[in-house]
């Protein structure tokens, strides 16, 4: 069974303003000290910050279990200290420059990056996909290329920004354009190439180190992963487990096609392919541009199809996304629940459309509401059978941690 991981940050807010409070640190010690999330719990780039980093999972049942225990644990810490917590991709108004967590490294990052990071207050989901080998990550980095931007236009949950409405789903993928990497990584040919390609970024643009490379999906360098990290904060567990379970099918289905047919068949570009399958070789720049529009326009309008290279309805590619992964959902128990969340997620809208309805109807109350209300909404995933031995954990794993770390 293919594993996998999930990182989720938390704002913290005042009530009135919907600000950035800075209380995050006193949360982080007090986690730190319980038994249950010592391992868990991390410092994040702003003092209005914390990031969940889960243990290694098999099935969604066990994920969601875990995934709800943090935040109500985060929740009630909110309570204590008389601020809203939030899990959302970028506060609905911001200081004209953040407060940063108190480490030499982000200090560094700050001296680096100057004023970008004025606008970088943002919080994403990351969702680790165990693999074999990093031969067989590069094979799945390329296959997942293509559906980058319908990802980004499902897990959009940043419109708002300085206190307006910035016209786009996914403010914090814009925001994010301006680091030195960022958007859908190039094709590789293989682990070497990816080893050497991303080491001589290394130094340049405030690159100090691997774990600052932004794109929206890379390998990582301390697990045995894939890691997906194009979606903003999920207002929900359910929305979380949906993108997760997402995720591991593209992987298990890129994996299944290199035991198939062989690394280096799976990592070449495929001049004739069956029809309504990916384009494993979509140009980066008409990648890039639809990673734009997927941040604008959600799941309201349009989105890429990397089948045909055209836009086409937001909605329906969503499903054949569902239909085209039907296989590998199924065979790790994730099929039925993938449909559900679906469904909920084409009639109730995407992260960023709830908030919008919520401020309209009625401004930062509405917010407040909506924050309070999904934070700790219970996960409709049921325990998956055999779930019941706990998370599945690899002996040279010992916790994910993403972020700027």
């Amino acid at each position: 069974m293919t594993t996998f991981g999930i990182e989720e940050e938390f704002f913290f807010l005042t009530p009135d303003e919907l600000l950035p409070a800075d209380i995050a640190e006193d949360v982080y010690l007090r986690l730190a000290d319980d038994q249950r999330w010592g391992t868990r719990v991390h410092r994040e780039f702003l003092a209005s910050q914390v990031e969940y980093a889960s243990e290694v999972f098999t099935d969604l049942g066990t994920a969601g279990e875990a995934l709800l225990a943090f935040r109500r644990e985060v929740d009630a810490d909110a309570g204590r200290h008389a601020v809203c917590v939030a899990s959302i991709g970028t506060t609905p108004d911001a200081h004209p420059f953040p407060s940063i967590t108190d480490t030499e490294r982000y200090h560094r990052i700050v001296r680096d990056m100057a004023g970008v990071i004025a606008d970088h207050q943002m919080s994403g989901l990351h969702v680790h996909v165990g693999i074999p080998s990093r031969e067989h990550g590069v094979a799945a980095l390329n296959a997942v290329r293509p559906w980058l931007p319908l990802l980004t236009a499902m897990t959009g949950n940043s419109p708002l920004w300085r206190g307006y409405e910035t016209g786009y789903e996914s403010w914090r993928t814009v925001q994010l354009r301006r680091w030195t990497t960022a958007g859908c990584p190039p094709r590789f040919a293989d682990a070497a190439d990816y080893d050497r390609r991303t080491r001589q970024l290394l130094g340049m643009g405030g690159m100090a180190d691997l774990a600052l490379i932004a794109w929206n999906v890379r390998l990582s360098e301390h697990l045995p992963t894939i890691e997906f990290r194009m979606a903003d904060a999920q207002l929900t567990a359910d929305d979380t487990l949906l993108i997760a379970a997402l995720c591991r099918a593209l992987v298990v289905q890129a994996i299944d096609e290199v035991e198939r047919d062989g690394l280096i068949a799976a990592a070449a570009v495929h001049p004739v392919r069956p029809a309504g399958d990916p384009d494993r070789d979509v140009p980066p720049e008409l990648l890039s541009a639809a990673i734009v529009h997927s941040a604008h326009a959600g799941l309201s309008s349009t989105a890429f199809d990397p089948a045909s290279g055209r836009l086409v309805s937001a909605p329906e590619l969503v499903r054949r996304l569902e239909r085209h992964l039907a296989e590998p959902l199924e065979r790790m128990g994730d099929r039925e629940v993938v449909h559900d969340l679906v469904e909920r997620l084409l009639r109730d809208g995407t992260g960023a459309a709830r908030q919008l309805a919520a401020r309209r109807r009625n401004g930062i109350a509405g917010l407040r509401r909506l924050y309070a209300s999904t934070i700790t909404a219970a996960p409709r995933t049921k325990r998956a059978a055999g779930a019941e031995r706990g998370p599945a954990r690899a002996p040279h794993v010992e916790r994910l941690a993403g972020g700027i770390r």
